[in-house]
């Protein structure tokens, strides 16, 4: 039997930008033990089943699968989260868009939207550190649903609630003081979709339209009919798309609209604030 040690010393993975680590999360997996575990106990000898799950994990990631579809989860936020291929893979820029909604609103009761929720990981994130609020989940794909529900039922959360629903299109009538959602934004001809990671996830998680503004023009457009006087829309967008979405916002009437920058400098989340009575009329995007 090989030693810990020496199955990660061998453990190759050409073309990924974090191979150690890699292999390590994938190891400790197959062990079904921490990932401390590994330094702690460099020495230890690992069962020829465990050597061999460890392998079949490496040959999936050589391909380019991306480790939290192997382990099927990934952490987000303060949450352990099941993640599976037909929803995006949380991210770490994804963070700033829950920060710049904390900041925003206090500890009180209130109702959120998260649209295009996937894995649940905002709506999650969001309930978990405000338990006064309300928070509804929607996305338009099934399985996603189900997955955000199981995430839910795991984390024991009780003020969120996870449905079925294409942007607003079920949501008729129902008006939030807030409005999130970290949309596909990637234009069509991006050539970064045939690179890394990306190439695994679903494409209608990713791409918009030619210039990755589509998804973002209609949550745009429903807004008014679903915040209250006084709502916030926040967006994640792409890092070169700011000015863009910003117009966007003050093309449809929101005020104190303004773009945060994530970790690496870029403009990664913009919101607005819409002022004023919204109408009644129905509209569904």
């Amino acid at each position: 039997m090989a030693s810990i040690q020496s199955l990660l010393q061998n453990a190759e993975l050409p073309g990924s930008p974090s191979a150690r680590l890699d292999a390590e999360w994938l190891l400790a997996a197959a062990l079904g033990k921490p990932a401390t575990y590994l330094r702690t106990w460099p020495e230890r000898e690992v069962p020829a089943e465990c050597a061999e799950r460890f392998a079949g994990m490496l040959a999936r990631r050589r391909q380019g699968e991306p480790v939290a579809y192997i382990l099927g989860r990934q952490g987000f936020w303060s949450l352990d989260l099941e993640v599976a291929p037909h929803t995006l893979i949380p991210r770490p820029d994804t963070e700033l868009l829950v920060e710049t909604a904390l900041a925003l609103l206090p500890d009180e009761a209130t109702r959120a939207l998260d649209l295009g929720t996937g894995t649940g990981a905002i709506a999650l994130a969001l309930a978990c550190e405000r338990p006064s609020w309300q928070v509804v989940g929607v996305d338009r794909i099934a399985e996603a649903v189900a997955l955000a529900e199981r995430n839910r039922l795991r984390l024991r959360l009780g003020n969120v609630a996870f449905s079925q629903s294409h942007w607003y299109q079920a949501l008729a009538g129902q008006r939030f003081s807030l409005i999130v959602s970290n949309p596909p934004y990637i234009a069509a001809s991006d050539p970064h979709l045939g690179e890394g990671d990306v190439r695994f996830e679903p494409p209608s998680a990713l791409v918009a339209g030619a210039d990755g503004l589509d998804d973002i023009r209609s949550i745009i457009d429903g807004a008014a009919q679903h915040l209250l006087p006084g709502g916030w829309l926040l967006l994640e967008h792409g890092y070169d798309q700011g000015d863009a979405v910003r117009a966007l916002l003050q093309g449809a009437g929101f005020v104190e609209v303004r773009s945060c920058r994530d970790l690496g400098g870029h403009e990664r989340v913009s919101l607005g604030r819409l002022i004023g009575q919204p109408s009644e009329a129905p509209h569904a995007q």
